[in-house]
């Protein structure tokens, strides 16, 4: 509800208080009582009139036709009482105020003259123009059609004012209703990326490494029980690592290898089991002591390496992978590097593991640089704020 509306009811005091003194002031005027019956009829009539139909005008016109009637049957009311008494004229101070609240400004300027007019002609029709009486009652006149042509366009600016702010409010409203809407669809896309970076990063890994694991059982079990009996053990660490990350991530908690160890130590555990699945000799070197590194970042560089060594296991066919981490110019550096097939980084893929890494490596300010080319091994560096 806009100030207008809720200040409204300041506006029915004064049109009850103007039309209560105005019959009064009929009903002791010194006119014959048909002049006064008639005079407090036709001001009745505009009280009805304003009641029925002004009011509803007032806070919001349901017709176009419904304003100049209603216009037409509260001036011809006005022109009644004016001529049955002069001292009606105090009405005015009731109709100019509707006239500029259920017309244009121009339209109620021309009504409200006409109307403040009525009482001059009203006393002229009854004595002349040879009364005393006009050469005071036309000046008087003269400033009241000012008065109310100013007064009548200040109260118009000050509605329609109102009426503005209160459309800015409910377009602001529903600006924020779907900025707040947008903002939910949003971040429910990125909790579905995130969710996505996570199972691919984490459990599709951990799965792909326990079917690996199982392939090679099936066909070890009767030519090498001992080794079908190793990878019978990693596959089942595997598998509770696997369900420890997801645990871990309807619990909302950080990896569960971080949880439970420093980045340098999950790490060097992501290597060892690269070896114990595939025999591809990895090794980890650390330079220096590394600082002391937000959850969120060692999350990148965590999940940076087990995409690498994902990719390094199923596609390059490298015999030997090498895990550098340092600390350059404030920066904290991961390098990984295999000598494998390599292949065209410029060559379009389907995965999404790399896009994956550079979202996640963005949104701690980091870069990822990516050097590999057919037959010479690949290079993955990852660079964070430290």
């Amino acid at each position: 509800m806009n100030a207008w509306e809720r200040f409204y009811w300041l506006w029915e005091v004064l049109f009850g208080i103007t039309f209560a003194a105005t019959t009064a002031l009929v009903v002791f005027d010194d006119g014959t009582t048909t002049d006064k019956t008639v005079a407090i009829l036709c001001l009745t009539g505009i009280a009805v009139a304003y009641l029925v139909r002004g009011r509803r005008l007032i806070k919001g016109p349901d017709h176009e036709d419904t304003p100049w009637l209603h216009t037409g049957v509260v001036m011809l009311f006005l022109a009644g009482a004016n001529f049955a008494s002069t001292t009606s004229s105090f009405i005015l101070f009731f109709v100019c105020p509707v006239l500029y609240m259920t017309l244009s400004t121009k339209t109620a300027s021309v009504f409200t003259t006409i109307g403040v007019l009525l009482g001059p002609a009203s006393s002229i029709a009854r004595g002349g123009f040879d009364q005393p009486s006009l050469r005071i009652l036309l000046p008087m006149t003269a400033i009241l059609i000012v008065f109310s042509i100013l007064a009548g366009r200040y109260t118009s600016q000050i509605i329609d004012q109102s009426k503005s702010r209160a459309a800015l409010i409910e377009q602001l409203q529903a600006s924020q209703a779907e900025v707040s809407r947008l903002s939910r669809e949003a971040g429910t896309a990125a909790e579905r990326e995130r969710m996505a970076r996570e199972i691919h990063d984490t459990l599709a890994q951990g799965f792909t490494s326990i079917v690996t694991l199982t392939q090679a059982i099936e066909s070890e079990m009767d030519t090498d029980p001992k080794a079908a009996r190793r990878h019978l053990e990693l596959a089942a660490r595997t598998a509770r690592e696997n369900l420890a990350e997801a645990r871990a991530m309807v619990a909302a908690q950080g990896p569960s290898a971080l949880v439970a160890a420093s980045l340098e130590e999950a790490l060097r555990r992501q290597g060892e089991r690269l070896t114990e699945e595939t025999g591809i000799e990895a090794s980890i070197e650390v330079g220096g002591p590394l600082p002391a590194l937000p959850m969120s970042t060692e999350v990148v560089l965590l999940r940076a390496a087990q995409e690498a060594l994902s990719n390094i296991r199923k596609h390059s066919r490298a015999t030997r992978v090498s895990l550098r981490l340092s600390v350059v110019d404030g920066r904290v550096r991961l390098g990984v590097t295999d000598d494998g097939i390599g292949f065209d980084p410029a060559a379009p893929t389907g995965g999404f593991g790399l896009a994956g890494m550079r979202t996640r490596t963005d949104q701690v300010g980091g870069i990822v640089t990516l050097k590999s080319e057919p037959g010479a091994g690949t290079t993955l560096e990852l660079e964070v704020p430290a």
